[in-house]
């Protein structure tokens, strides 16, 4: 008789039976590419603690010498020198970022619940339209929505930054993927014999298995909107965002490189921030999700 291979007891967990070489060598392969991934977070943050002396020391040092925050306090005395408040330039970032995330998240999952879970005649040519607007970049539709946008009086509002961030086409394809993969249709068949209407279907059953894909819908759109600079669209100074007001204070020459480094991570902190909060509910839900039929 073959021998019975004994399962691996971890913490009154079972475990792969894997060996303790295999587990070191997968433990030491992570670490080297978590050390890659970090290492750019880790340069952007010494650099904005080096003096003008050393920002600009060749080679580069991957190190502080003589640590400061000369950098930072520099940084917010130009935002102080602003003839727009920079609460102003805050307030507008904040604002088109959570309107144009929740928004896309909503179109988004309606339109995919519609495509993927709804029969109407047509639906298969409107998605093969939604999957071929992928292959174009934003900047060859630039023309068209400065059209689309000036018909409707929306340039040099906060519109014309926000409406067209709702309509993202991969957001709507990662989500009708999704629901086709993760919501079993008897699941909801059996939600609309039991009277609950198309919509109530939508909000309590099919959102909830589908968790991750608009968690990672909103890290991404989040992501983008919070790094929205220059808008052809906008021309108000008083209503551009926060990352433009940055650029135009970095960009006053080499005296300004210090600020500029501290200003990176400023701009970095508050995306990794939003990551570092739901990136532990992605994973628990990329695990757990799903049905069977």
């Amino acid at each position: 008789m073959a021998k019975e291979k004994k399962l691996r007891i971890r913490g009154h967990r079972v475990v792969l039976n894997r060996s303790t070489g295999g587990d070191l060598g997968i433990t030491l392969l992570l670490a080297v590419f978590g050390v890659f991934m970090f290492f750019p977070m880790y340069y952007v943050v010494i650099q904005s603690l080096k003096p003008l002396d050393e920002l600009f020391m060749f080679p580069p040092k991957f190190y502080v010498i003589n640590p400061t925050f000369d950098n930072f306090s520099d940084l917010f005395k130009l935002m102080g020198d602003s003839w727009v408040p920079f609460s102003r330039y805050i307030f507008n970032t904040v604002f088109i970022t959570l309107c144009g995330t929740v928004g896309n998240l909503i179109f988004a999952s309606m339109a995919a619940y519609a495509l993927s879970k709804l029969h109407f005649p047509g639906r298969n040519a409107i998605f093969q339209l939604i999957v071929m607007s992928l292959m174009f970049h934003s900047t060859v539709n630039q023309v068209t929505h400065f059209i689309i946008l000036s018909a409707f009086g929306w340039i040099d509002t906060y519109l014309s930054i926000i409406v067209p961030s709702m309509a993202t086409t991969m957001g709507l394809y990662l989500m009708k993927q999704f629901m086709e993969s993760s919501v079993p249709d008897t699941v909801l068949e059996s939600a609309r014999l039991d009277g609950a209407s198309e919509f109530r279907t939508y909000l309590t059953i099919a959102m909830p298995m589908v968790k991750p894909a608009w968690m990672t819908l909103i890290i991404e759109c989040f992501k983008t909107l919070w790094n929205t600079g220059a808008s052809i669209y906008i021309h108000s100074e008083e209503l551009k965002t926060f990352n433009y007001a940055i650029n135009q204070i970095v960009s006053g020459g080499i005296a300004r490189s210090g600020a500029g480094a501290a200003a990176l991570v400023v701009m970095m902190l508050v995306p990794i921030i939003v990551f570092v909060l739901n990136q532990s509910q992605i994973v628990e839900t990329m695990g757990s999700s799903g049905m069977k039929d």
